[in-house]
């Protein structure tokens, strides 16, 4: 086993935020604070990533780039999603970009949200992985 967390990265080719969400996730992983997660990228226009993509279940097609937090389950011998503390709870730094059941991000694009999904946010839900 690589690492404890493994973040979902759910995107696709020539989609810029996807792109801007896989460098701040990657220069985030690279402080050593952040050593206990690993990133996987999962392009929804290949078949597996489509596959990861519908296992997933808890992600909007039209909010992509989004990310899943997921923890290694000795037992399963898998990767499995990190429930979220409190399902459909306010969030001040994610809004409405917060998955509700899973501990993730999708990209708001409402005047809210403006299609950004931040360093502040990653941070957030990463702070919220290690917490759990």
């Amino acid at each position: 086993m690589a690492a404890t967390y493994q973040i979902k990265v759910f995107g696709k080719q020539g989609c810029d935020k996807c792109h801007t969400l896989n460098q701040r996730l990657e220069k985030l992983l690279s402080i050593k604070e952040y050593r206990q997660f690993e990133k996987v990228y999962c392009d929804v226009e290949s078949l597996d990533g489509l596959v990861a993509f519908s296992e997933a279940e808890c992600i909007n097609p039209s909010r992509i780039p989004a990310m899943l937090v997921t923890i290694w389950d000795a037992d399963e011998e898998e990767y499995v999603p990190v429930q979220t503390k409190e399902p459909g709870a306010p969030d001040s730094v994610c809004k409405k970009a917060k998955l509700y059941q899973y501990l993730g991000l999708q990209t708001d694009y409402s005047e809210i949200g403006k299609g950004v999904i931040s360093p502040k946010m990653i941070k957030t839900v990463l702070a919220e992985a290690t917490t759990a």
